[in-house]
């Protein structure tokens, strides 16, 4: 049933290129710290080689995955089919946060729609790849995708989106630093 592979292969690439939902997890080195898990929507995750992700970070609540794979890299994505054939697909790798306005940026950006209130792209180098039944997994119907975080998004406008950031993602829950790009005017 669990089949583990160093690679992304073009048939894991398909299934994942399919699943309109995917979870990030990540955690920081310190045992008293908190495991982060987040959904993830949008089509913004994107495969990039047999060993390479990316995806599209979005401006939210938190900004935990940041700040924890800043501290150690570790990263944890994992797809399920919700219709069709059961499967998991899980990558695990050594991710970090990619800001507008670097060189690297401007490289990975155009693998991903213009979507407002994107912060920032982790990026990925997949060192393992496994996948699993999926038995248990209940099937669900997907209707759309969810407007609420971009019509805010674009709402508050660069200026009104960098305050917030600077605000409310500049830390974990539990203190680490997570890297942002310059407000406005700063240097």
């Amino acid at each position: 049933m669990a089949e583990v592979f160093h690679e992304i292969s073009d048939e894991l690439r398909a299934f994942i290129g399919e699943q309109h939902l995917f979870f990030v997890a990540s955690a920081p080195l310190s045992a008293a710290g908190h495991i982060n898990l987040s959904p993830k929507g949008l089509d913004c995750f994107r495969v990039l080689g047999p060993n390479r992700v990316a995806y599209l970070d979005m401006t939210g609540s938190g900004n935990e995955t940041s700040a924890h794979v800043t501290e150690n890299g570790r990263i944890t994505f994992m797809f399920c089919a919700f219709s069709g054939p059961p499967n998991i697909v899980r990558l695990y790798g050594r991710a970090r946060s990619v800001l507008p306005g670097t060189p690297d940026w401007e490289a990975l950006v155009p693998h991903f729609s213009a979507l407002p209130g994107a912060r920032q792209i982790i990026a990925a180098e997949i060192h393992r790849v496994s996948t699993s039944c999926g038995f248990a997994v209940p099937r669900y119907q997907f209707v759309d995708d969810r407007d609420q975080l971009t019509r805010w998004a674009a709402k508050k406008g660069a200026a009104g989106l960098a305050r917030y950031r600077h605000e409310k993602n500049a830390c974990s829950i539990d203190a680490l630093p997570a890297p942002l790009a310059d407000l406005p005017g700063e240097e």
